[in-house]
């Protein structure tokens, strides 16, 4: 069991939840990014710099990961590739995908780029929220939980 966090735009509160939790209950917990991350001296935390390009830090969680590990990411193609390999996926608002959930996502994903690509726009995301913050703790507890 490993959580793996897809650090590059992972927002500074979801790395502090993960950082105590790992701690706390002794898991083992990667940043992988293609920037360095700053991570607490740990043997149970630790931090991967990856080169430049797109989709490297994807690649390197997707080689890395196994079956039972827990993927933090809000990119839906590597959360399909991780699930499609045994792990849970989570996304930095505490929102879990799996192979249903997944797959809607990125068909969301690809009619919204058809949208912009036609001139539309979309805008983007909201801005991440305390509640967001409590709903991913409250999602890596009981994912936690269940690992016991």
């Amino acid at each position: 069991m490993h959580i793996w966090v897809d650090a590059d735009a992972c927002p500074r509160p979801v790395k502090e939840v993960l950082v105590k939790a790992a701690q706390r209950v002794q898991v083992p917990c990667t940043f992988v990014a293609n920037q360095p991350i700053a991570v607490p001296r740990s043997a149970l935390i630790r931090s991967i710099q990856v080169g430049q390009g797109f989709d490297v830090a994807d690649n390197e969680i997707v080689q890395r990961c196994a079956a039972g590990d827990l993927v933090v990411t809000q990119d839906i193609p590597l959360a399909a590739e991780v699930v499609a390999k045994g792990c849970e996926a989570v996304t930095p608002r505490g929102h879990w995908l799996d192979k249903d959930t997944v797959r809607e996502r990125l068909n969301m994903r690809d009619f919204m780029e058809e949208m912009r690509s036609a001139g539309m726009e979309t805008g983007g995301p909201k801005s991440f929220s305390p509640q967001d913050k409590g709903r991913f703790a409250n999602a890596i507890d009981r994912w936690l939980a269940r690992q016991k």
